[in-house]
């Protein structure tokens, strides 16, 4: 499962990112790594962007970057 198709309400944990290259550092950089927590918070009507809470701090990831963290 992505981060992308995980329900509102939830802490899910990541276990793996895809991407490559600037992307997946990127991602890394906003404190998304293997093992980490993240809470989802909410979704815009539309599906874009995702909010999430991760490492203490709120964040919006757009859906293609959701798609790239899988999680369980």
């Amino acid at each position: 499962m992505t981060l992308k198709e995980a329900k509102v309400g939830t802490t899910v944990k990541v276990s793996k990112l895809s991407g490559e290259g600037p992307v997946k550092r990127r991602i890394m950089d906003m404190g998304i790594t293997k093992g980490t927590e993240i809470y989802v918070r909410k979704v815009a009507p539309l599906g874009d962007p995702v909010e999430v809470t991760v490492r203490g701090y709120e964040l919006s990831l757009r859906k293609e970057d959701a798609q790239l963290i899988e999680v369980e």
